[in-house]
């Protein structure tokens, strides 16, 4: 399980022929089928005659396939088993600490003899994971912060100012941007761009989306004060960067930064090229109700706060409802999936999907 918790370390050769890392990173054994018996090059199999862990590790590999009881098992392995400090496996259950957020239990490593706990992304935080979460979940679904505060005060008990509720959406908000800018959704052939009218600091700003036609994945979004060409190229560069790959067609309006970002961004003289669709009038053929139906979204939200107070604050806002967008909230026309599950990435976050998710990027942000 420790071989097969790192990625790439099991890859097939042939049919019953497989390569296994060494887990010293001193190349690579050989394991192969003779008969009904597994054979192994390493030294363990070779002089000592014993049934090494590289051929579990190709057995255990094998039945992850086929079982799905072993393979929920195999699920359960997280970063509890493992070392936060020398990365070994070599970990064992050693009492428990009280604090505010409740019992947590401490591990020690036999290999380096140090202690730790695992970090959840919650340590640290006055409020258990529950309180912070629903929060957040709440904040995004619409609520304004004072009445957050209320909710939290008449159904948990916990007393907080709003400011701190804008604390948590802030830190989380940064954490999991991180966590999900590496991955990588599958998308259509066609996105959709728009642009709409927001309060930041009192003054009219411009917020412009990238949405994936098919998925629904907001690939990006940006806040400037001008709509320029310069500002639409910030837009496309953006989108580029998260998709990895050109589309087929970028379907707009008739503004003009379009045209000029456009072709700065996605023209080429080889094939195939990107078609740039520009929608000048309200009876065209090709619409942008896709996209249309986010900022409806947004304009909720956003009447809720009666603007954003500043265009950094902004930024994390817009930013949190993103992520919120593409993979915590259920879509009617997803069929009550989430973009992200739609565009293949499958993050199975379970129930309470927030803690889920953060749990996850302060894992990814500990191993980087």
């Amino acid at each position: 399980m420790a071989i097969l918790s790192l990625a790439n370390q099991v890859k097939r050769l042939e049919a019953d022929t497989y390569l296994v890392k060494s887990q010293s990173g001193n190349g690579s054994y050989t394991v192969r089928k003779v008969g009904l018996e597994w054979v192994c090059e390493c030294p363990d199999h070779q002089f000592r005659g014993v049934e090494c862990k590289h051929v579990h590790a190709v057995r255990f590999n094998l039945s992850l396939e086929d079982s799905k009881e072993v393979y929920e098992a195999y699920k359960q392995l997280d970063e509890s088993s493992r070392c936060r400090y020398c990365g070994s496996y070599e970990v064992i259950q050693y009492g428990s600490r009280y604090n505010k957020t409740g019992k947590r239990q401490i591990f020690k490593c036999k290999g380096c003899g140090r202690r730790f706990m695992v970090e959840d992304g919650f340590s640290r935080m006055k409020a258990d994971p529950k309180t912070i979460t629903s929060a957040l979940d709440l904040y995004f679904k619409g609520i304004s912060l004072r009445k957050v505060v209320d909710h939290l005060e008449q159904f948990y008990g916990v007393k907080v100012y709003h400011s701190t509720v804008l604390r948590w959406i802030q830190k989380y908000t940064e954490l999991v941007n991180i966590y999900v800018e590496d991955l990588k959704p599958e998308l259509s052939e066609v996105w959709h761009v728009d642009e709409m009218m927001i309060k930041t600091g009192g003054k009219w700003s411009w917020l412009w989306h990238v949405m994936d036609s098919e998925t629904r994945f907001l690939l990006a979004n940006l806040i400037s004060k001008t709509r320029e060409i310069k500002d639409a190229r910030r837009l496309f560069q953006e989108a580029k960067k998260i998709a990895r790959m050109k589309p087929d067609a970028v379907v707009t309006d008739g503004l003009r930064a379009y045209e000029s970002a456009f072709k700065k961004e996605f023209f080429t003289l080889r094939k195939p090229r990107t078609e740039h669709i520009r929608l000048a009038r309200l009876g065209d053929k090709v619409n942008q109700n896709v996209i249309e139906r986010l900022h409806g979204t947004v304009r909720e939200r956003d009447k809720v706060m009666r603007g954003l107070k500043g265009e950094d604050t902004g930024k994390v806002i817009v930013d949190g409802l993103k992520n919120y967008y593409n993979f915590l909230r259920p879509h009617m026309g997803l069929e009550g999936e989430t973009p992200a599950k739609t565009a293949n990435i499958d993050l199975e976050l379970g129930r309470n999907r927030w803690q889920s998710i953060i749990k996850k990027s302060t894992t990814r942000k500990r191993t980087t």
